[in-house]
């Protein structure tokens, strides 16, 4: 026999019909194949209310206050690495409400903040950022030709081991080049491989794996510059522009 909830609306329609024409309730339930319950159910609210529908049951009871609501991102914004378990006690100790690490992790998604792995470069000096700021000011006019002719090139390590130290940030969708959300490294100490390639507007170059210790300028121009870079400008003529 169905049950009440399995039943569409215009099932129940019908049971009322046939018990508004005279019909009993036992004969109702054999007709439309559901128990006797169902139909008595039906036939009470449809007494009591003038229709099948059920009322709309309350939802869960939510575990924050909205004044957590809003506490809960402000503190994340404050203290981006820290995870949230450390923010679910920042939040006891400040209303002695308990709430669980998932429920904060909930709030942080309704404000926008999601755990994300930072970006890591090197470190820049003064000296770096003025000579970067240069270059982007003298080529500020290019136009989709001039930079055609640009072989941009960098190197990548990736890690073969756990990182079990990983820090996470809290931040907006959108934001991962956003400064604050950057981690400066200079070191690299576990087991890894270095990688090198290029990149222009319509090709690229073949990924290089650089084996076997440090990348030495020798070790650059032996089997970076000459097998890949050269052939490469090579192809573009006497406009190609090493970025």
């Amino acid at each position: 026999m169905s049950q009440q909830r399995d039943l569409p609306e215009s099932m129940t329609w019908r049971v009322i019909g046939r018990l508004e024409f005279g019909q009993t309730q036992r004969s109702v339930a054999d007709a439309v194949g559901v128990t006797r319950s169902v139909v008595a159910r039906l036939w009470n609210r449809f007494q009591g209310t003038g229709n099948v529908r059920r009322r709309p049951r309350a939802g869960r009871l939510r575990a924050t206050t909205s004044t957590d609501d809003r506490y809960i991102p402000l503190t994340a914004s404050r203290n981006r690495t820290e995870n949230a378990t450390q923010l679910q006690r920042q939040l006891f100790l400040a209303t002695g409400r308990r709430v669980s690490s998932q429920t904060v992790r909930n709030r942080l998604h309704e404000g926008g903040l999601y755990a994300r792995r930072p970006m890591v470069c090197i470190p820049l000096t003064p000296r770096h950022h003025a000579a970067r700021r240069r270059w982007a000011a003298e080529h500020r006019d290019w136009e989709q030709h001039d930079w055609s002719q640009v072989l941009f090139t960098d190197e990548s390590r990736f890690s073969l081991e756990c990182d079990t130290r990983r820090v996470l940030v809290w931040r907006d969708r959108g934001t991962r080049n956003n400064p604050a959300f950057i981690r400066e490294r200079s070191e690299y100490r576990r087991a890894g491989w270095m990688v090198w390639g290029g990149i222009s507007i319509d090709e690229c170059t073949d990924l290089h794996i650089i084996r076997n210790g440090t990348l030495t300028g020798r070790r650059y121009a032996d089997e970076i510059l000459r097998p890949h870079v050269i052939p490469y400008a090579g192809a573009i003529g006497d406009s190609f522009f090493p970025g």
